[in-house]
């Protein structure tokens, strides 16, 4: 595989040098890049993006790209315990102290649940991003296209992941569990509130219940600040849920082709697109520089790299970037023939398609139409940015 990636690289620069513009072979994509960039600056770029692609992650950064989990321990204050004073305030207290007991009972267990579901996080995080990172060291020096054993990888990758996901279902219904504990508390504070105002009371029931009043407030505090600490780890998972299931998904293409293709498009920041160009995309044909073409003259065209390169570059210099994907057919031959090649190419743009959107770029930031061109020998996509 390393003679493989060799040779892509001499290729891309081979071929570039001798085309000096829109640089293309007849068996993949070379994007050309429409900006202040030389060709072989362009070539440069393709080049160290398939042999050390940056985002290949350090030991450091998989540990960093754990799940930013809480780390507090929520521990109940106690109830202290009170002599009966036989009184019917005193009863009255007996009572608030027992509701109170219960409810300190539902913070330890609340905490307990936390803390479980956290480590369960991390530890399939953990693992999760262990066998993420031999994939990406495999990949990185490249191994055959479908490799069983990236595949298990991945599959293997796939169910730690769903595991964090597990989590979030967990902690969802421990959030929905803190907040009916949450009615507890406030029935015990405002219980103890109005016990006040009873009369028959000793001096001694009153001491007793303003220490019960503190312990029920340190527990209402505590119970506030596991709840709002909840609330961020739910935020936190699902965030890195969603974006590593994208990762997963971009990582896919990589296992499929046997090398690494780059840094999933998904973690960029994306601004909202222009619109389309007046008449739709299919009328730039011929008339404005595509960003790339892609011609499928084989049955197996290995372009996701090339087209990787390119898109990212042209985001990096305009984050609000869309692009517009053009299926180009034959005109040749009678109306039956040219429908054929129009469908066949159609066929060809949604595969194109779907490996941008397998890489990280929006759905909404990419568009396909088609046409045909007489020009064209073989089927086409070409690729558009606005």
């Amino acid at each position: 595989m390393k003679s493989s990636v060799l040779r892509n690289t001499v290729s891309i620069l081979a071929t570039v040098m001798f085309l000096s513009g829109c640089s293309f072979t007849e068996e993949a994509l070379w994007p050309s890049i429409v900006g202040e960039d030389t060709p072989e600056e362009v070539a440069t770029a393709a080049a160290s993006a398939a042999v050390a692609p940056d985002s290949i992650a350090t030991s450091s950064e998989v540990l960093s790209g754990l799940p930013l989990l809480g780390s507090t321990i929520f521990e109940a204050p106690g109830v202290t315990p009170g002599q009966p004073t036989g009184t019917h305030v005193g009863k009255k207290i007996e009572e608030l102290r027992g509701d109170l007991s219960r409810l300190q009972a539902r913070l330890i267990h609340h905490n307990n649940n936390l803390q479980t579901q956290r480590n369960n996080a991390r530890s399939s995080a953990g693992t999760y991003h262990s066998i993420i990172a031999a994939m990406n060291t495999r990949l990185q020096v490249g191994t055959t296209p479908g490799n069983p054993q990236m595949v298990n990888g991945w599959n293997k990758a796939q169910e730690e992941l769903e595991q964090v996901g597990a989590s979030i279902t967990n902690l969802n219904s421990l959030s929905n569990e803190s907040a009916a504990t949450s009615a507890l508390a406030a029935f015990v504070l405002d219980s103890a509130g109005s016990t006040y105002e009873l009369r028959g009371a000793l001096d001694e029931d009153h001491n007793q219940l303003s220490v019960l009043e503190d312990e029920a407030n340190q527990t209402v505090v505590i119970l506030d600040r596991l709840m709002n600490e909840l609330t961020e780890d739910i935020a936190r998972t699902q965030n890195y849920f969603s974006a590593e299931r994208t990762n997963l998904t971009a990582l896919q293409v990589a296992v499929d082709n046997g090398e690494f293709i780059g840094g999933n498009l998904g973690s960029r920041t994306f601004g909202v697109p222009v619109p389309p160009p007046p008449g739709g995309p299919a009328g730039l044909v011929g008339r404005q520089p595509p960003l790339a073409i892609i011609r499928f003259d084989q049955p197996n065209v290995n372009y996701e790299q090339a087209l990787f390169t390119a898109v990212s570059r042209a985001l990096d210099r305009r984050p609000s970037s869309a692009f517009d994907l053009v299926t180009v057919a034959p005109a040749r031959g009678n109306s039956a023939q040219i429908a054929l090649a129009t469908s066949k190419s159609r066929k060809y743009g949604e595969d194109v398609m779907r490996s941008l959107t397998k890489l990280g770029l929006p759905a909404s930031h990419v568009s396909l139409s088609s046409t045909s061109n007489p020009g064209a020998q073989v089927p086409e996509v070409h690729v558009y940015q606005r």
